[in-house]
């Protein structure tokens, strides 16, 4: 069971929420003057656009609510480009419906990452161009893929974002790499070539295997992302799991440092859910909060940005957090 001290319960009786969403936060400067931005990993979850929860009523439509949302924090995350393939029409639109400033994080499509893609998920022409093999199955992986529809797939990715990064909107692309991608010379290879695809991008590294943590590899993990100017990120999570991956203090690119927080339902993080929301259904409270401060100080000393990204995005549980973490840095 969730503990009732991290899920209490209906989201608009939280005392909580109420106090912190009578706030808003800017960027914040630590000490040595690297720019701390806190925002979180959706804006557009459906339970959080639920009446009542996060958005005064009246706030529904799309370019309101991130209108609503960009008046509160300084920077989000976008999930939905891990499912399609973003367009850069929507990337303008982004663009007008934020100030100066705001900062997008935008996670890279599955196919990206060694991750299974929905076909039909995918734009018409590059369904057009898989082979036969291919064109009927539901999933498919980039390592399926021609050559030329893997390039196909990274472009289409990177000329989407053009609007955001031409606005100086493009924090950094997220690239999430799954379980099964364990430290081996092949993986390293994978990571290399995202780094040659991505030049001239900013991009962060979010492992989700334990393995590359332990005593023997962590060095060279950390050396692989500072060869190749990719910023690790750092992540709290459900302990006890494969995908557990330990809180690391390093920033391995000067430019960036992420952390990104998962919450620690352990009910959920592995177990197959319902809604993916679910897995991510933790509130925490302000002594954990507290416990990353030494943490997210360290990091800002080595790196001239930080992005504090809350994942547990349920309801009103992450931008709770995100308001509650502003105010204890």
């Amino acid at each position: 069971m969730i503990d009732a001290l991290h899920d209490p319960g209906p989201l608009t009786a939280s005392a909580r929420s109420a106090v912190a969403h009578s706030q808003r936060v800017d960027a914040l400067i630590a000490p040595g003057g690297a720019r701390i931005l806190i925002g979180v990993a959706s804006w557009t979850d459906s339970s959080m656009t639920a009446p009542g929860v996060f958005y005064p009523d009246g706030v529904t439509a799309p370019e309101a609510r991130l209108r609503y949302y960009a008046g509160r924090f300084p920077m989000v995350e976008v999930d939905s480009t891990y499912y399609a393939l973003p367009l850069r029409r929507t990337a303008a639109l982004w663009c007008e419906r934020t100030p100066d400033g705001f900062t997008f994080d935008i996670k890279a499509h599955a196919l990206m990452t060694g991750q299974p893609s929905e076909v039909s998920r995918l734009p018409k022409e590059l369904r057009a161009a898989l082979p036969a093999s291919l064109s009927n199955k539901s999933r498919v992986y980039a390592s399926e893929l021609p050559a030329e529809v893997r390039d196909a797939v990274w472009a289409a990715f990177l000329d989407a974002l053009i609007p955001l990064r031409d606005a100086g909107r493009l924090g950094a692309i997220l690239l999430q790499y799954p379980r099964w991608v364990v430290p081996s010379r092949a993986n390293a290879d994978l990571i290399e070539n995202a780094r040659v695809r991505l030049d001239g991008w900013r991009a962060a590294v979010e492992f989700r295997n334990r393995a590359w943590f332990d005593d023997r590899t962590r060095p060279r993990t950390l050396d692989l992302l500072r060869q190749n100017s990719l910023s690790l990120v750092c992540v709290d999570s459900p302990p006890g799991f494969e995908s557990s991956v330990p809180a690391v203090g390093e920033a391995t690119a000067r430019a960036l440092a992420v952390v990104r927080f998962h919450g620690r339902n352990t009910d959920t993080w592995e177990a197959k859910v319902a809604r993916v929301n679910q897995r991510f259904r933790y509130l925490y409270d302000e002594t954990q909060l507290a416990e990353w401060l030494p943490m997210i100080r360290a990091i800002s000393e080595q790196a001239e940005e930080v992005h504090l990204v809350f994942n547990n995005c349920y309801g009103n549980y992450g931008t709770t957090n995100a308001l509650e973490m502003a105010g204890l840095l």
